[in-house]
């Protein structure tokens, strides 16, 4: 019997895990914790130790983040505190109870200035204060280095749960005639519902010395011009999306411009196969209800 922790459950991701998880017969050797900021406070070591024992938790799934990118340039310490701090106290306490740790971050701990895919080994340049907060949070695990422990790198997640791009232009879709959406941002979104799966998967299969970094992401490159377009179509809006470059939507926090992920890695170890992203976009709209 394992007993999960799943921490920031009411995310996109936290959020998926649980309709995954709950009822699932695949899953009846074990027992899930769904917590978030209300239930349970990561920041606090006290707390966090407390809930591990009362439980027995011999797993975590760290889906709580600070991922207000904008917020955080203006909300440092916070952002900090969630992003950095409280994985160090995670880590710590599952280096001392052998407990297994799988942590969320992002691509935005790149600058995104790469021609090439990166891969896990690439070098870390972070351009905001959210992309500092998630490489200090990586590399405080990684000195803790608490073993069977995962670092999984994702970029431009969206789902049924929570606000995200795919929401935001169904929504302005039905509002407007035409948006501008920016076209020399290039990556690859990431369906919560799919990373979430291959977290399930390969969740009895970890076991490794040392911190291992993964990259997930949907299969196939865009812009965020190519995402909006695509959601339109397969959501028969009329609303006319036209290309923008990013200097023209000046934002508090630098985006990488370029976060493509090499997945070569986690497909390699655990067997995964990583769905093309217009199938997925295609699946959670279906779900939503939004496909026409």
């Amino acid at each position: 019997m394992l007993n999960v922790l799943v921490t920031g459950s009411n995310g996109q991701l936290g959020s998926e895990i649980k309709e995954l998880a709950c009822g699932n017969e695949t899953f009846e050797n074990k027992t899930f914790f769904f917590t978030d900021r209300a239930t349970l406070d990561i920041s606090n070591p006290k707390t966090i130790n407390e809930f591990i024992n009362a439980n027995s938790i011999d797993t975590i799934i760290n889906c709580a983040a600070y991922t207000a990118v904008d917020k955080a340039e203006s909300d440092a310490e916070m952002a900090d505190t969630i992003n950095h701090l409280a994985l160090k106290y995670l880590a710590e306490i599952s280096k001392e109870k052998n407990i297994k740790l799988i942590h969320i971050s992002t691509d935005y701990v790149f600058d995104g200035k790469n021609h090439m895919p990166y891969t896990e080994n690439d070098q870390t340049n972070p351009q905001s204060v959210y992309g500092r907060t998630k490489l200090d949070g990586e590399k405080a695990m990684q000195e803790v280095n608490p073993h069977n422990s995962l670092i999984i790198r994702t970029s431009w997640v969206y789902s049924s749960y929570g606000a995200n791009f795919v929401k935001t232009m169904l929504r302005l879709g039905k509002e407007k005639e035409s948006l501008g959406v920016i076209y020399d941002q290039v990556g690859t979104p990431t369906y919560a519902r799919d990373l979430a799966q291959a977290i399930l998967d390969i969740l009895p299969k970890i076991k490794n010395e040392r911190v291992e970094i993964y990259n997930y992401s949907n299969e196939g490159v865009l812009s965020w011009y190519d995402f909006a377009k695509e959601i339109m179509r397969m959501s028969k809006s009329t609303c006319q999306i036209n290309p923008i470059e990013t200097k023209e939507y000046p934002t508090p926090a630098k985006r990488p411009n370029y976060s493509l992920l090499n997945k070569a890695k986690i497909k390699r170890e655990y067997n995964l196969n990583i769905p093309y992203w217009k199938d997925s976009l295609d699946d959670c709209l279906k779900k939503m209800g939004e496909r026409r």
